[in-house]
């Protein structure tokens, strides 16, 4: 059934339709009407078996998550920014300890100065705890990222947590229309959780999250890699399950029109449909221009990614992040995964959109515009800066 949801109600639709034992959340603009709606659903009766905890902190929020999953509930939170970086410390934990807790996240710029419209350094910053990520480009992704979200997570060849992201305001607070499927097929898709690994019960009593010794702690970290490699392959098969019972196709990584593209721009969350109409429009214009959003970034999907671009000229990172003094985050896994292929394009990793900064057309233009310089032979610094206005600056 279609319903008209924000994203941040949609993703708390998913949440309510994966039946949750606990969900333990403290409020952070953008993503405030996810612990709203999920404490009206629990208060309403929509949820008899689920416990809301109203936490003081996101670090609470998340270490009253982990306490829940080690029980063998099925958990879920979400924050964004300054949220998820008071959460840090705790993401370690729930990864470290094999919990496959669900968190939602408004993707929003860190302070300081303080700002609360979108970019993705919160949930980038996250990216080496652990996690599953996941980022949506629209509402129906959201939604359905997240109800992914647990059943990857859930699987005994994962038991990692996941998180889902989707931009702030740009997705959160607007309306669109989004694909609802009824609880039952929900059920069917995501059957109830049954933890095996690990359950904390005071008449079998485990010790959890115990002092790691040199002896021990890196097989400890070697099997959380492992972990996080056997989740390639699940996700390839929850993403199939899916569109075979919804109808809604999922890749990790999604092409448009790369087949032939002598320069290809790399998205991440909702600029990516703007991406689309951009090549859609440079196509028109006789220029070979392709897009790739990714929507998978933890595990990073460098085997997919590489057949797309190595016969490409140039690859355009389109950065809402920054690792100052460096550059692109994406930018620097691809240069990693691709340093040691014969063929390789040359890559560029592009700032812009930071603090809620729309992406437009103009920007797109001034992309191509460096790429086919650099295909001439242009030397280029980067990372390269998009629509920086140098008056502002001292």
């Amino acid at each position: 059934m279609k319903q008209i949801l924000k994203g941040n109600e949609a993703a708390a639709v998913a949440a309510k339709l994966a039946k949750p034992d606990v969900v333990a959340a403290y409020p952070i603009t953008p993503s405030t009407d996810f612990p709203e709606k999920m404490s009206e659903y629990v208060a309403n009766g929509e949820l008899p078996y689920t416990q809301f905890l109203p936490v003081e902190s996101e670090h609470s929020a998340m270490s009253a998550c982990v306490g829940a999953a080690a029980v063998g509930a099925r958990v879920c939170t979400a924050t964004s920014s300054q949220g998820l970086e008071l959460m840090h410390e705790i993401l370690f934990i729930a990864s470290g300890m094999r919990l496959p807790i669900v968190l939602y996240n408004a993707n929003r710029a860190l302070s300081a100065p303080i700002n609360i419209w979108c970019d993705q350094q919160d949930s980038i910053s996250a990216r080496d705890t652990g996690w599953i990520q996941f980022y949506g480009e629209n509402n129906q992704e959201g939604f359905d990222l997240m109800l992914i979200s647990f059943k990857v997570a859930e699987d005994p060849r994962v038991l990692l947590p996941a998180m889902t992201c989707l931009d702030a305001f740009v997705c959160t607070h607007t309306f669109e229309p989004v694909d609802v499927p009824s609880q039952e097929e929900i059920d069917a898709f995501l059957p109830a959780y049954k933890p095996g690994h690990v359950k904390l019960d005071p008449e079998d009593p485990w010790t959890l999250g115990p002092f790691g010794v040199p002896e021990y702690y890196q097989e400890i970290r070697y099997t959380q890699h492992l972990a996080m490699k056997n989740a390639e392959k699940v996700i390839d098969e929850v993403f199939k399950d899916f569109e075979k019972r919804f109808g809604r196709k999922y890749q990790k990584v999604n092409p448009y029109k790369v087949e032939d593209a002598d320069i290809i721009f790399i998205t991440i969350g909702s600029a990516s449909g703007t991406t689309k109409e951009f090549v859609d429009k440079a196509r028109k214009e006789g220029k070979k221009v392709g897009a790739i959003k990714l929507t998978v970034l933890r595990p990073f999907p460098f085997k997919e990614i590489l057949p797309l671009i190595k016969n490409a000229k140039t690859v355009a990172i389109l950065e809402r992040n920054i690792s100052m003094g460096y550059g692109g985050a994406v930018y620097a896994d691809l240069a990693g995964a691709i340093i040691n292929e014969k063929d390789r394009p040359l890559l560029l990793d592009f700032i812009l959109g930071l603090g809620g900064r729309d992406i437009t057309f103009k920007d797109l233009e001034e992309i191509l515009s460096v790429c086919e310089d650099v295909i001439k032979g242009k030397k280029v610094e980067r990372p390269v800066w998009i629509g920086v206005n140098k008056e502002l600056i001292p």
